[in-house]
């Protein structure tokens, strides 16, 4: 396959460069380099603002499926979206808080909702004046979704749905202006039936209540959020097929975002390994000047092949997505186009979690030493620098998102055809 860039990409490489520069001044530089996993609670005034600017700019739903323009959106190619997310890292630009209505929401309603659902909600996303979260996992169904027991209830007088139930580990919740909520609206029922992906308003005072949970990094971008009689008018795709949207969601997921994920890693990756340079050099934590730790050398090589493999990955899933996206959720039992978007799962949560593991055993015993390190009492996280707040956070990436388990049985399942296993 051409993984190469043509001169309309090197074009609008040369447009965005322009433009990032232009705009990224005042509070946006300021805020240049804050937010992200693990670090969402930096700088949430300022990035909200910065979504507004990218919304007027016409930056946000460049993949969307749906005419050029139609919600003021630019539309570009996969490679054009690559090229965005390549010039958007290099100039530092604060991280995003629309991207789960953005790159979730947006393409599942274009690819299941309602003309009405999608002239109601695509506008606002795409002028970044609203922000959405996801409710999915909840306490007794993290990977396994279909063990969701938020219940939802059509009330005879309106005809709205009223939510009740806990859902957890929700990014954002405590800044979303909506929330996408699994939930079953049929009494009874079981497993991946009887489920519906329901739109519900986040202000609801009395009906809705979001508590942070703080994490071991300090910090809380998680959250547990508690309906009791919430509002939701909207079911996408139709009540009772809330599984197949569902699954639809989570293969939609992982396209040109995985390709723009691998572009926060490998300038992680450039960190630590200047840090293995300088302590090769005999610069802070020691050093062999003839070279570093050997062991050491060759897994942070070994993390490069891996990393440029992802990526040749990534760019060969995205080429074939269009062949395989009307396949995806056909099924109603959550079929995904080849089992990619594991294989992808897989890949990265493995080798971001040895990242965080790699960046402290660089820097050897001064990884733990310091006095702000490890001091879990100060207001907002406990002072932990960028190594070991990665170290920390990359705990959970084999976990969220569908633990390594659940991926595994998933392509051992669907795509080998393997037995499926007890319960």
């Amino acid at each position: 396959m051409d993984f190469s860039f043509g001169a309309e990409d090197e074009e609008l490489r040369g447009r965005a460069r322009a433009w990032l520069t232009a705009h990224l001044t005042g509070q946006y530089a300021q805020a240049a380099g804050l937010g992200g996993p693990g670090s969402e609670h930096e700088g949430v005034g300022a990035r909200r603002a910065w979504e507004r600017e990218l919304g007027r700019g016409g930056w946000i739903g460049q993949g969307w499926d749906a005419p050029p323009g139609a919600y003021g959106q630019q539309r570009l190619s996969p490679t054009g979206q690559v090229v965005w997310a390549e010039e958007y890292a290099a100039s530092r630009a604060p991280g995003r808080v629309g991207h789960i209505g953005e790159n979730l929401l947006a393409p599942t309603l274009i690819a299941y909702g309602s003309r009405e659902q999608q002239d109601r909600f695509l506008p606002g996303i795409a002028r970044g004046e609203e922000l959405w979260c996801q409710g999915y996992s909840e306490p007794g169904a993290g990977s396994d979704l279909a063990g969701v027991r938020t219940a939802a209830v059509r009330d005879t007088g309106d005809g709205m749905f009223r939510v009740t139930g806990q859902k957890t580990w929700t990014s954002l919740a405590r800044d979303a202006d909506w929330c996408f909520v699994l939930a079953r609206t049929e009494p009874g029922s079981r497993r991946h039936r009887g489920l519906s992906f329901l739109l519900v308003p986040m202000d609801q005072p009395g009906r809705i209540e979001v508590r942070p949970i703080r994490q071991m990094t300090g910090t809380s971008e998680f959250n547990e959020v508690f309906f009791d009689g919430a509002v939701a008018a909207e079911a996408v795709g139709g009540e009772g097929n809330g599984w197949t949207v569902a699954m639809g969601l989570l293969a939609l997921e992982r396209g040109v975002s995985t390709l723009v994920q691998q572009i926060g890693f490998a300038a992680e990756l450039e960190r630590v390994l200047a840090a293995y340079a300088a302590a090769a050099q005999g610069g802070p934590g020691g050093g062999d000047p003839g070279g570093g730790d050997p062991v050491l050398r060759d897994r942070l090589v070994r993390q490069w092949a891996e990393l440029r493999t992802m990526r040749w990955n990534a760019l060969r899933t995205l080429a074939t997505a269009t062949a395989t996206a009307s396949g995806v959720g056909g099924d109603g039992a959550g079929s995904d186009p080849g089992g990619a978007p594991s294989v992808a799962k897989l890949l990265w949560g493995g080798w971001h979690r040895r990242l965080g593991e790699l960046a402290v055993a660089v820097r050897g015993a001064a990884a733990v030493a310091g006095p702000a390190a490890w001091a879990p009492d100060l207001p907002y996280g406990p002072g932990l620098d960028e190594d070991q707040r990665l170290f920390l956070f990359t705990r959970a990436d084999t976990i969220y998102g569908g633990s390594d388990e659940i991926q595994r049985n998933i392509i051992a399942e669907r795509v080998l055809g393997l037995p499926r296993e007890a319960r």
